[in-house]
């Protein structure tokens, strides 16, 4: 039997948990199928956890701290993980996302956060995150506008974004936040390094229907892609699948409408939104 892979704990928290739960395992002279059986659960999650591809439930994590007489170390570091703004999966992406020239977005369901507003954000990370406290809501939310500088560099990325209709129209926080949102896309459209098309419901179906989509291009590497879903993403180096995701966005920017034409939509969907703020004002 192969020895087990010896994780970077320096590579993310999980690997940091999965390094620690596995010497705390060993030291107490169990194998994964019996730490799995006390709990009770699959020894298969326990060799997930070990090899940092997943993080427990709180509950189940309780029960490795008590079993293995962790003394309150796994709980602790559960708890950091829980807390941190950006999570394992997409730090790697935001990393690279820093160091590009180039971004290709295609949004399936919000606005990109690079184009959030703080009001936007903050429903956005609410909704999609429940569980969390309002603190860990506002820490996200600050993490996510914090992203936004590298917009503001003296040379900054092109980012082009083709936004799904249905962007435009599901009122997240409802029409002002709405309307508040739409006016700062437009006003970033005119940046002459932001392009912003529309893909409206009339285009049918598509090549991205699983969920949005991210092309990064940098001045001396290659491209990576990006696939996001509501709590999980997906970082593609293979360039033999990223040329595949590209060629997923040039069916999709073809089948966008032009700039020009998008922008009057996003108009209409503001003058639409402002009429319901002055008929509700709550």
């Amino acid at each position: 039997m192969p020895a087990p892979k010896d994780l970077d704990p320096s590579t993310s928290l999980a690997a940091l948990y999965g390094k620690k739960l596995r010497k705390l395992r060993v030291q107490a002279g169990l194998t994964q199928r019996r730490l799995g059986a006390l709990i009770p659960i699959a020894h298969s999650r326990i060799a997930q956890y070990e090899l940092g591809k997943e993080i427990p439930s709180e509950k189940v994590n309780a029960k490795l701290d008590v079993i293995l007489r962790a003394d309150g170390d796994l709980v602790d570091l559960w708890d950091h993980i829980r807390r941190t703004p950006i999570p394992d999966w997409a730090r790697k992406y935001v990393d690279y996302e820093a160091k590009a020239n180039a971004m290709h977005k295609y949004m399936a369901h919000t606005v990109p956060g690079l184009l959030q507003t703080e009001r936007y954000a903050r429903e956005v990370l609410r909704l999609g995150q429940p569980w969390c406290t309002a603190e860990e809501i506002e820490e996200s939310v600050a993490a996510r506008l914090g992203r936004q500088a590298l917009l503001r560099r003296a040379r900054p990325p092109l980012l082009w974004v083709v936004l799904d209709e249905s962007v435009i129209r599901r009122p997240v926080g409802g029409p002002v936040v709405m309307r508040e949102q739409l006016a700062v896309v437009l006003e970033a459209a005119a940046r002459p390094n932001i392009e912003v098309q529309l893909l409206p419901f009339a285009a049918g179906a598509h090549s991205a229907l699983d969920g949005s989509l991210t092309l990064l291009s940098f001045a001396s590497a290659p491209d990576v892609a990006y696939l996001e879903g509501g709590r999980s993403g997906e970082l593609v180096e293979d360039r033999s699948m990223v040329a595949r995701h590209s060629y997923c966005y040039d069916l999709l920017h073809a089948q966008a409408l032009p700039p020009e034409a998008s922008a009057v939509l996003i108009r209409q969907a503001m003058e639409e939104y402002e009429t319901c703020a002055v008929a509700d004002p709550t």
